[in-house]
């Protein structure tokens, strides 16, 4: 009995080392606008953990004792929620991007079989095209394939129809 509970025990743990190395690998994040290869990603129960080099790479942030900071904007970090965040596994230190945008109010989508994270404009972001009632620009293709932006259509009035699979 105590073999065969052994035995079982060891074939779970194998089991589960080799599916947490298989969901450390690469990972493209596109964040503000901008499309970052991250050779060394670990997703954890669909959260994407980067280490801080690749964070500050991909988003411009960095770890300071007052939170998560880019220049002069700084998010902190709950005390009793450190461990949601960041990781420390031998010399790297480990970010976990996603609870970030989840504590920024940030939208965020993946396609788990490619591997690309997509992250959106953070609430204070999204705010100011409230302010200004301005809607930001983007260029999407036609229908044969020429390219046209929002900005071409400034000063007259333009109907967006949207849709979505979800």
């Amino acid at each position: 009995m105590t073999k065969t509970f052994l035995c079982a025990a060891i074939i779970c743990l194998a089991a589960t080392i080799v599916s947490v190395a298989a969901e450390t690998g690469r990972a493209v994040v596109i964040y503000e606008g901008r499309t970052i290869e991250i050779a060394k990603a670990s997703i954890q129960s669909a959260d994407l953990w980067v280490t801080t080099a690749d964070l500050k790479r991909a988003t411009g942030f960095v770890i300071k004792p007052q939170g998560i900071c880019r220049d002069e904007l700084c998010f902190p970090i709950p005390k009793n929620r450190k461990n949601e965040f960041i990781s420390k596994q031998g010399r790297a230190t480990w970010f976990n991007l996603t609870a970030f945008a989840k504590l920024t109010n940030q939208s965020f989508a993946w396609d788990e079989k490619n591997r690309v994270w997509y992250f959106g404009p953070r609430a204070d972001v999204r705010s100011e095209y409230l302010a200004t009632l301005e809607a930001p620009d983007f260029t999407l293709p036609d229908m044969n394939g020429r390219k046209h932006s929002l900005r071409d259509f400034r000063g007259r009035k333009v109907l967006l129809v949207t849709w979505a699979s979800w």
